[in-house]
């Protein structure tokens, strides 16, 4: 049970500081990190069993874009009315992400699982939290189909592409430490 313990702890540890270096800075740059928030809601979802760790990463994204706002000079045009459909937008990656926990097994075939899942969950938050603003925020006056389409064309690969970016890295070191694991397992106890 402790071990347990302290593995939750350490993984939500993990991802609670991934959000606190990179979201800062929602879309990265030479200098910074593109946010992993998108890719921690999905591991969270995935890794964790505490349902009390969703509204504590909301609370957290919340904070630091108030203090973005507030402190870093970052600017507010985000942060409108729409801004409270993040809350199902991340919602539908920590779904995807419990979803993808119960078909888990340790084979190579559950990555394409695993990716499919983040795909779906990735797209329908971009969908929510694009259309929301888009549609609700009152930033565009006149919304009209065309331009919505043109603005999804424009941000959706970027959008999926950062939480690819980190979901995958997590996936080549999850399967680089099974392997060195599997190494020290087949080595023969010596003796001596």
């Amino acid at each position: 049970m402790n071990k347990i313990f302290s593995k939750s702890m350490l993984v939500f540890s993990g991802l609670f500081f991934a959000i606190a270096a990179t979201r800062y800075h929602h879309f990265g740059s030479i200098t910074h990190l593109p946010d992993a928030s998108l890719a921690v809601f999905f591991l969270a979802g995935f890794l964790l069993q505490q349902k009390i760790v969703f509204p504590i990463l909301l609370m957290q994204a919340g904070m630091i874009d108030y203090f973005a706002i507030t402190a870093g000079g970052s600017s507010d045009w985000c942060v409108t009315s729409a801004y409270w459909f993040l809350i199902p937008a991340y919602g539908s990656l920590w779904l995807a992400g419990r979803w993808y926990a119960s078909v888990h097994r340790t084979e190579w075939k559950t990555i394409l699982l695993l990716f499919g899942a983040l795909f779906i969950g990735a797209s329908l938050a971009f969908l929510i939290s694009n259309g929301s603003f888009y549609w609700l925020s009152g930033r565009y006056p006149d919304p009209i189909w065309s331009q919505y389409i043109e603005r999804f064309v424009m941000y959706y690969p970027s959008y999926l592409s950062s939480a690819f970016l980190y979901v995958g890295f997590f996936v080549v070191l999850m399967l680089g430490i099974h392997a060195l694991k599997s190494i020290n397992k087949s080595k023969p106890a010596t003796g001596g």
